[in-house]
């Protein structure tokens, strides 16, 4: 057993090592790209849904396994052109965040075989941050909820994982350890949109949400966290799916990005009451290093500079693995499902299936997180 867990490590090793060469000598990113490596982080935990998944809903129910994150071509750009139940083609931000942290890649906590030295993943797909019965409370329909795995749960697991790593006192098992809360509580407002809630009524939701996400940062500050990075929503109405759903001949609902003002001010108004709730829990617990992780600006700033790095301006808001119309995308015809084809140049494209993004956006993002949040870290020079 210490033999094949060795082997593993070699192997993971092998990849960092290659990865980082690819991170940094990518022609397409002409910046220089900040390490996290001088943290010194020995592990990282993340609590989230789909932006940060590593294979825990393929793993957790049969939906699971035959969904379309379980097979080609979710994961034809990772290593062995596998899939891992990423929602995207290749890797995620946290991905490149364990990487730029000189880590292993995270293993999903449901992997039966994985090895959580260096952290774990608890995200789950289609995750919420509210539990399934208060999401039931507030007339979402229970049948689009693909997962009950939510923030409650995964804080269970997290619990269960410490108890049979660090006992009763993790603090100097976590003192050097990474914790991401998030991103979570965008599939509240997703469900909602799909289901016809109105802005009012989710706008409504965001105390509720911000309060749950707030209760599990005291929970993992509990465990023995003492740095953690909580992240924001992205801007919601530059996402192909909502764009198509939503589409309008009113050229004065669209911003210069041709994205969705009332939508984005949604995610606006949320990451604004995030951000207030986080500021008022550092009164409460000064010795934490706590961080907001700005996805929001971290997308404009990707949209703002799209094709100088890379990105097909024709193609910004569309989907790289769809079909039909403006934004390539079909809701009854979803990425994996036969005959729906993939762009040829997924590096060229921001979105992937019409909800998550491609390896390529994720790699940027990741970069300009990683640049906003070095200074915030407080980490060693």
């Amino acid at each position: 057993m210490l033999l094949t867990i060795k082997m593993l490590d070699l192997l993971q090793v092998l990849s960092i090592i290659s990865f980082l060469v690819l991170l940094k000598s990518d022609a397409q990113v002409m910046l220089e790209v900040p390490s996290l490596m001088k943290c010194k982080f020995d592990k990282i935990y993340q609590l989230g849904d789909s932006l940060s998944d590593t294979g825990n809903f393929i793993r957790e129910s049969f939906l699971g396994a035959f969904s379309p994150f379980a097979k080609l071509p979710y994961g034809q750009h990772f290593p062995q052109n596998k899939s891992t139940g990423r929602c995207s083609d290749g890797f995620l931000m946290i991905d490149f965040i364990a990487l730029e942290c000189g880590l292993p890649l995270l293993n999903p906590y449901k992997d039966q075989n994985g090895n959580f030295t260096h952290g774990a993943n608890f995200a789950v797909v289609g995750a919420t941050a509210l539990p399934a019965e208060i999401m039931i409370d507030k007339n979402i329909n229970p049948n689009s909820l693909i997962t009950n795995s939510s923030l409650n749960v995964q804080l269970d697991w997290m619990f269960t994982h410490f108890k049979s790593t660090c006992s009763t006192d993790c603090s100097k098992y976590l003192k050097n350890a990474l914790f991401l809360v998030g991103e979570i509580g965008g599939n509240e407002y997703n469900y909602g949109l799909l289901q016809g809630k109105t802005l009012e009524e989710l706008r409504a939701m965001v105390p509720e949400v911000v309060q749950i996400i707030i209760n599990a940062v005291k929970t993992v500050i509990g465990f023995g966290a003492v740095r953690i990075v909580v992240p924001g929503n992205f801007p919601i109405g530059c996402i192909p799916n909502l764009l198509t759903i939503f589409f309008t001949n009113n050229s004065t609902a669209y911003d210069e990005y041709h994205c969705l003002k009332d939508l984005n001010n949604l995610a606006l108004f949320y990451n604004h009451h995030l951000q207030k709730a986080i500021q008022e829990l550092e009164k409460e617990y000064p010795n934490i290093t706590l961080i907001y992780g700005d996805y929001y600006n971290a997308y404009l700033w990707l949209l703002q500079n799209a094709t100088s790095l890379g990105f097909d301006k024709y193609c910004l808001r569309k989907a790289c693995c769809g079909i039909g119309g403006e934004y390539n995308y079909d809701k009854s015809r979803i990425c994996g499902a036969p005959g729906v084809p993939i762009c040829g140049n997924p590096a060229t494209y921001i979105n992937w299936d019409g909800v998550h993004l491609t390896q390529a956006a994720y790699k940027l993002l990741a970069i300009w997180l990683i640049d906003d949040m070095l200074p915030k870290l407080k980490c060693p020079i």
